[in-house]
């Protein structure tokens, strides 16, 4: 799996992994696991933080584990700040440190009210002829990858289209409903809403990228979503990325209050 996909692989899983806690200054931790085909991959912890002026911290890490090790170690550092403002979580600001093997990346965002002002990325990358370059409009109305999947206990949560960005590469989530699953785990037992996901890419990668123009074609991309009663929120608890490679699971392991 080549930089970009492994990258874009990594904010799918940060995307994933926030659930927000209810009351002033509450610290919520959570732990997924990740597998290929069945085996482990990746392990993830994530800390939420919510204050009572109503700002937010998440902060979390990601580590390669099992078979990805024989591989190539793959490790990355995520963090959002914000606030909660119309019922929504509104990123100000968002960074992931992303290493892979001995090359790291940096990818800082700005935001003010849904809008990009500023994205860098240190080193600078140098991008090929067929880039297609992220436009201004591409940066207006847009969400962070992690509190941009928090939805809040009266949403219609796969009755909509997520407009993402990374970082590097901008997205589009569409959710559509797939009825519900019974799902268990440390912390919650119930039923989870699951949504059908198409992922649609608008810019900020190579042109015909094999790894983009695969899973934009899949049609087996799934979200579930379970309800929080303490916080009154949707928030992920299993998702399923079809790859070249396999299906890359993500699953809750922990739900709940730390």
């Amino acid at each position: 799996m080549a930089h970009t996909g492994r990258r874009i692989f990594i904010s799918a899983i940060t995307a994933l992994l926030a659930i927000p806690a209810s009351a002033a200054e509450i610290q919520h931790r959570t732990e997924y696991r990740v597998t290929l085909a069945g085996l482990p991959i990746a392990r993830a912890a994530f800390l939420t933080e919510i204050e009572d002026d109503h700002s937010y911290k998440i902060a979390g890490s990601i580590n390669s584990a099992g078979l990805a090790d024989l591989i190539t170690t793959i490790s990355a550092k995520t963090s959002v700040t914000g606030v909660v403002r119309d019922d929504r979580l509104q990123a100000q600001k968002y960074s992931l440190y992303y290493k892979t093997g001995k090359k790291a990346r940096v990818y800082e965002v700005s935001y003010r009210n849904g809008n990009i002002v500023s994205a860098t990325t240190t080193p600078t990358p140098k991008r090929p002829k067929n880039w297609i370059d992220v436009t201004p409009g591409d940066m207006r109305s847009v969400l962070d990858p992690i509190s941009g999947l928090v939805f809040t206990g009266d949403t219609k949560v796969c009755s909509q289209t997520l407009p993402i960005f990374d970082g590097e590469t901008r997205m589009d989530l569409v959710l559509s409903p797939k009825g519900d699953e019974d799902f268990s785990t440390n912390g919650f037992k119930g039923k989870a809403v699951v949504c059908g996901v198409r992922f649609v890419p608008r810019s900020g990668y190579k042109k015909g990228r094999k790894d983009i123009t695969y899973l934009s074609k899949s049609d087996r991309m799934e979200i579930w979503f379970a309800k929080s009663e303490a916080a009154n929120v949707y928030a992920p608890v299993y998702v399923r990325i079809p790859t070249e490679y396999g299906m890359v699971t993500i699953t809750a392991v922990k739900y709940g209050s730390s």
